[in-house]
């Protein structure tokens, strides 16, 4: 017998697992699982956490006006349509529970962010799940799964752990083709990894019901700090500051973040090392018969025969201190899903999983 009843869908949530990042016996573990950025964080945002260490014992800014203003500013963005969060997962949070309850569905696809069912079901609406095709969102299939009672659509765009992305043209096929009622999410935490792609901000900057969703925790290297922000139009993000927190982010956080994104060297720097060394990954794993789709993001998702060959492939690079992702949980029980690295990182990748073929 139980003495509370949590709201309806709290218990439909599972509780969300991280990568793993160690290994007994090991102290040299490549951590690969969580598509972290081989090269850390920018020295510039570390000089401004150490600078803003010394006033910690202040309450922050309540509108993160600095922070907006650098992004709106980076990006050519309004920044009073933007809105800052612990990482976008905030923001995202805003979103459901701002726009959706008990009655409304709240659509994503069948490879998108696990964090999505979580947040519908936090929220109390009913999340539906509708298929890709082939690795990749299929516009029609969203479209045909709205109802009048579909709220909200949740697009991660490139898509993870797929790291596919819907061109600009679907994209805005799926924005022409929903209710102007329905509000599509664009969750592009991955933008900077492809080429030529501004992660929704056009739309956002020009529909009434297209929110674009970004983090600092990819290329930017601060996932350690939680750091994430939206930007759309100015009625649904007034909603949205009403949802928030005024202190949810700290100076350190702040500080951090600002310095990061207008670190333009840092980030043509880590385009340019992820392009190489992605390209390299890719090659390398369809020479030895792996198959793997073309990237947009910090990662390739490497697919084996089956799901016993995956799970081979992973011990193999486990007794060799490599850790990359199972990615079961997110329809692909035969795939590993490896984040990028360095050249050395990648090298070593591509050296275990070379002696694993030839000795499997």
């Amino acid at each position: 017998m139980t003495l509370f009843s949590p709201q309806p869908g709290i218990m439909e949530i599972a509780l969300y697992e991280g990568g793993k990042s160690k290994i007994a016996g090991r102290d040299d573990v490549l951590k690969l699982s969580s598509n972290e950025n081989p090269l850390g964080v920018p020295p510039s945002a570390q000089e401004a956490i150490v600078k803003a260490a010394s006033q910690v014992h202040l309450y922050p800014s309540t509108d993160h006006a600095a922070l907006r203003q650098a992004i709106g500013e980076v990006h050519g963005l309004d920044p009073q349509r933007i809105i800052c969060g612990v990482g976008s997962d905030e923001v995202l949070q805003f979103v459901t529970t701002g726009f959706a309850g008990p009655g409304d569905e709240i659509i994503h696809t069948e490879h998108g962010f696990s964090m999505y069912p979580v947040l519908t079901h936090m929220a109390g609406a009913t999340p539906v799940c509708v298929p890709e095709t082939q690795r990749r969102v299929d516009v029609d299939a969203i479209l045909g799964a709205v109802t009048e009672r579909t709220k909200i659509v949740l697009l991660t765009n490139p898509g993870n752990p797929t790291g596919t992305r819907l061109s600009d043209d679907e994209l805005t096929r799926l924005a022409d083709g929903l209710p102007t009622e329905v509000i599509l999410v664009i969750d592009a935490a991955y933008a900077e990894y492809a080429e030529g792609y501004d992660g929704g901000a056009a739309l956002a900057t020009e529909r009434p019901n297209v929110l674009m969703t970004r983090t600092f925790s990819k290329i930017y290297g601060l996932g350690g700090l939680r750091v994430g922000w939206g930007y759309g139009p100015q009625e649904i993000i007034d909603v949205l500051r009403r949802l928030r927190q005024p202190f949810n982010l700290s100076e350190l956080q702040m500080a951090a973040a600002e310095a990061a994104i207008r670190d333009a060297d840092w980030l043509r720097d880590c385009v340019a090392l992820n392009r190489d060394q992605r390209a390299r990954l890719t090659g390398a794993l369809r020479q030895m018969g792996i198959g793997c789709d073309d990237s947009d993001t910090n990662f390739v998702l490497a697919r084996f025969a089956d799901a016993e060959e995956a799970g081979a492939a992973d011990q193999a690079l486990q007794s060799e201190g490599i850790l990359v992702r199972r990615v079961t949980g997110y329809g692909f029980p035969e795939g590993l899903r490896i984040t990028v690295g360095d050249a050395d990182q990648t090298g070593r990748v591509i050296a275990a999983l070379t002696r694993w073929r030839e000795g499997s």
